[in-house]
């Protein structure tokens, strides 16, 4: 059965755009259906093995946090829609397939074309596209396979998530000694100082605080400090899952294991990943190395601070985590930026006072109330530059001036919101505590 390249008469998307109308703005569902039918008809190839090779949108590379926030709006339209599902499953059998090739790499070409990001990288693999080792990119498919479980209750893919799982534990065994253990490099050339690893490719010194190192951030910027908190709380989620995907298939041992490593990474984050704030209170850093110092900020990129609801099995009640979502909200956090046009979290990554519509859509999921996420909704269709699609960034006074006219991860952002906002959307799965099978539907 072909993948699908529409979902616009979905009973789930059916049931949203008659919600959304109901909001009086048009726009909102007319962005929905255009945001969810162009990931799969223009960013989804069928390869030759049955897997499914996804890009990002402008840059022709698969990467493995990418596809995973590609797929997630999709979850919420399984229930007995066979063909969807067989797509995730595609996508996650070449999640798989890219760890076992390079555990290290964040993003993959489709062939062995050679077709490098750069050609002075140290990585010579012509499978890979970047090898720039980033924490989230082995936990995100290991969470997109346990919510994809939760969701249609299908198993066929369990056990290569638990034989990849078990890759993935060794990294991060490895790279809690990072200094010691660890043989990864990473240096590249003629580029920005955020584009390669100081000392050699090793990165800044860190010492052994129980986290895991992660050489680059979510945005592919190199950590200023080698322990990325959201990140390593992102890890721990995705050992939760491992865990749960273990004990179904009677895997005790690993299930044991992926526990461990679980609880001391939230107790390393808690010890020596947060600070006292004199206006805030005690909330989460977004880097440390564990020799005194912090990186008070936030990048728009997820996992990030902001999204830990999303991608961290944290509360969104959660004391600590409202008093870093206050930080990160407001001028005190280096990354917000307040304009004409909107106001919002912006990254390293682009320009100085550009916002990413991927933190404005998470400031709308991980939000309490109702009014902020239907706020955060029509914010993102006013700064649009009338493109009918998300940007990477946009300038916080001029919506016409941004970044990335093709990025399907922010599309995807703002499908799972739009979502949200009327009731039909994932955020059931975000707890782990959902039982399997039990897909969100249409209500009446």
């Amino acid at each position: 059965m072909p993948f699908p390249t529409s979902v616009k008469d979905h009973p789930v998307v059916q049931e949203a755009i008659r919600r959304l109308d109901a909001l009086d703005e048009p726009r909102y569902a007319q962005l929905l259906v255009r945001c969810l039918d162009d990931t799969l008809a223009r960013t989804i190839r069928t390869m030759p093995d049955g897997s499914a090779f996804v890009v990002t949108g402008d840059i022709p590379a698969m990467w493995l946090r990418d596809s995973t926030t590609q797929m997630m709006p999709y979850l919420a339209l399984l229930r007995d829609d066979t063909a969807l599902q067989d797509l995730v499953a595609a996508v996650l059998t070449r999640q798989f397939q890219q760890i076992q090739q390079d555990p290290y790499a964040n993003a993959f070409n489709a062939e062995p074309s050679g077709r490098a990001h750069d050609t002075d990288d140290l990585c010579d693999d012509p499978w890979v596209w970047e090898e720039k080792y980033e924490v989230d990119s082995l936990a995100f498919p290991l969470l997109l396979a346990d919510r994809f479980w939760r969701a249609a209750g299908r198993t066929d893919h369990l056990a290569e998530a638990v034989r990849t799982a078990r890759t993935v534990l060794t990294v991060w065994r490895t790279e809690q000694d990072h200094e010691r253990l660890s043989a990864y490099r990473f240096e590249r050339t003629g580029g920005p100082a955020t584009d390669t690893l100081p000392h050699g490719g090793r990165g800044t010194p860190v010492a052994r605080t129980g986290m895991t190192w992660s050489g680059f951030r979510p945005s592919d910027d190199a950590c200023t400090y080698g322990y990325n908190v959201p990140a390593n709380l992102c890890a721990a989620a995705a050992l939760d899952a491992v865990a749960r995907m273990a004990r179904h298939l009677g895997d005790t041992e690993l299930a044991d294991e992926a526990t461990r490593l679980e609880a001391e990474l939230r107790a390393a984050v808690a010890r020596h990943g947060t600070v006292e704030h004199p206006r805030f209170g005690t909330i989460y850093a977004y880097e440390v190395d564990g020799l005194g110092n912090a990186l008070l900020t936030d990048d728009a990129n997820m996992p990030s601070l902001l999204s830990l609801p999303l991608t961290a099995n944290v509360s969104p009640d959660d004391p600590r985590y409202l008093a870093t979502r206050a930080f990160v909200l407001s001028p005190a956090n280096p990354t917000w930026y307040e304009g004409t046009a909107a106001c919002g979290v912006g990254s390293p990554h682009t320009p100085e006072g550009y916002i990413w519509p991927i933190a404005i859509a998470v400031q709308g999921l991980t939000a309490n109330d109702a009014a902020t996420r239907l706020a955060a909704l029509r914010t993102l269709i006013d700064t649009d530059a009338g493109t009918g699609a998300m940007h990477e960034s946009f300038h916080r006074d001029d919506p016409h001036r941004f970044t990335r006219p093709w990025f399907s991860w922010a599309n995807a952002m703002y499908a799972e919101l739009a979502l949200d906002v009327v009731g039909l959307g994932t955020r059931s799965l975000w707890s782990p505590a959902t039982t399997p099978g039990t897909a969100p539907h249409p209500r009446a």
